[in-house]
């Protein structure tokens, strides 16, 4: 399968992710690949967040997956820090690969070397594989989460 990289993406990336993140059914609902505006001002703003790291997972010059991990300083648990880990995306010639289970172990680490004693993920109520795939990991599905369309 060639060497992997994962590494911070760049604006030469924003319409790779944004394909990735279309491509599938609630995706192609609420993403617009033909205006990459709005995905390159949001670039701009988690670049310029010390907190935030968007990065693409490259193999043979080609971006095949992508997440968003935030670092969350807190109070609770005895003022620990966590990360969440959103936006998982892999391409679609790469499922099954192994890449899903790479950045997923990359986050991690990554949260381990930022002092995070918790790494939380949401995934919607209809992606079943998906939560396989994290439960598989080690991820427990301990809560309900909760969101308010603005």
């Amino acid at each position: 399968m060639g060497d992997l990289e994962i590494r911070t993406a760049a604006a030469d990336d924003v319409s790779a992710i944004v394909a990735m993140l279309a491509d599938d059914p609630l995706g192609a609902q609420r993403e617009s690949p033909d205006d990459l505006a709005p995905y390159l001002a949001a670039l701009e703003r988690l670049s310029a967040d010390p907190n935030q790291r968007l990065v693409v997972a490259v193999r043979e010059g080609r971006v095949v997956g992508t997440l968003q991990l935030t670092i969350i300083p807190g109070l609770s648990r005895r003022g620990a820090t966590r990360s969440i880990v959103e936006g998982v995306r892999i391409h679609a010639d790469e499922r099954g690969s192994g890449l899903g289970t790479q950045l997923i172990e990359w986050a991690i680490e990554e949260s381990q070397n930022e002092g995070c004693q918790l790494v939380q993920l949401t995934s919607d109520k209809t992606r079943a594989d998906a939560h396989r795939f994290y439960e598989r990991l080690g991820f427990t599905a301990s809560h309900t989460g909760f969101k308010l369309q603005l």
